[in-house]
């Protein structure tokens, strides 16, 4: 009995998420292209934080994005793509304080990059990557656990808090579900899955979106979701038709595919928040 009634929880849980009326308030964050420009003209408050790093004597830099409400907040933590914190991820944090939420996008290669500068210190695109690429497991997970203690010690905060994260950032947001079970929810823009045998230890509902043509990344959808079902854990995933890799960001490309499955996305992504943090 006890078994059915878990099970009939689930099925109204994923139920809920997909056929309640997703919002339509939600304005998408910019395009890559006016990510500067939407920054410059924001209302909100905006400030830069050095979170320390617990044993290492060093800090993050991480963006930091208000919402304007009475009461206290959640946090997102947004975990930027292989390119590094970039005005666009800076975009999406504004977006969703737009929202209501408090938004912390944190600099993984802060203290990383020449003369111990972060993203901004490299010579090009190219050496952010490879240095993206070069953060291992372990930094990562400790890096987003710091971001997570600073987040819910602001006195703003409610002290809920999810994960959100873009390419191989999304990969992460995913990955930290399996390592972090105080997290209230995490997002995944087109990143790929962990292992199935991580994703037992997976404690909070995940929302999944992707481009119908990234089959480098769709392809993990599916393993993981048949595994996650079995394991009677919450992953509801979206694949919009004719969308690339990166939809989000690059809202001008594929004839008019990428913005319209960006904005089917962004409103579904604030439901699947407001549901799972508020």
């Amino acid at each position: 009995m006890a078994t059915r009634i878990r099970l009939a929880l689930l099925f109204l849980t994923l139920a809920s998420a997909f056929f309640a009326p997703v919002s339509q308030a939600a304005s998408i964050p910019p395009g890559e292209s006016g990510a500067k420009a939407a920054l410059d003209r924001s209302p909100r408050h905006h400030e830069w934080a050095r979170i320390p790093l617990p044993g290492t004597g060093k800090t993050l830099n991480a963006f930091v994005a208000y919402p304007e409400r009475k009461d206290k907040a959640p946090v997102v933590i947004v975990i930027h793509e292989i390119y590094g914190l970039t005005d666009w991820i800076r975009s999406v944090a504004d977006t969703l304080a737009a929202e209501g939420f408090i938004a912390i996008a944190p600099d993984l290669l802060s203290g990383r990059g020449p003369q111990g500068g972060g993203t901004e210190a490299f010579a090009s695109r190219d050496d952010v990557v490879g240095a993206v690429r070069d953060l291992s497991p372990e930094y990562i997970t400790a890096a987003l656990n710091a971001v997570k203690d600073y987040g819910v010690g602001l006195p703003a905060s409610s002290s809920k808090f999810a994960t959100m994260g873009f390419c191989w950032g999304g990969s992460e947001s995913f990955s930290y579900a399996t390592v972090q079970p105080k997290l209230s929810a995490a997002v995944v823009y087109y990143g790929a899955s962990p292992p199935l045998d991580a994703l037992s230890a997976i404690h909070a509902p995940v929302l999944g979106l992707y481009g119908e043509d990234d089959a480098r990344v769709t392809t993990t959808v599916g393993p993981a979701e048949e595994k996650m079902k079995e394991l009677g854990k919450v992953y509801i995933t979206y694949t919009y038709e004719g969308a690339g890799h990166g939809f989000l960001r690059a809202q001008e490309e594929r004839n008019g595919a990428n913005l319209e499955a960006a904005k089917q996305a962004w409103p579904a992504t604030i439901d699947f928040l407001r549901g799972s943090l508020e």
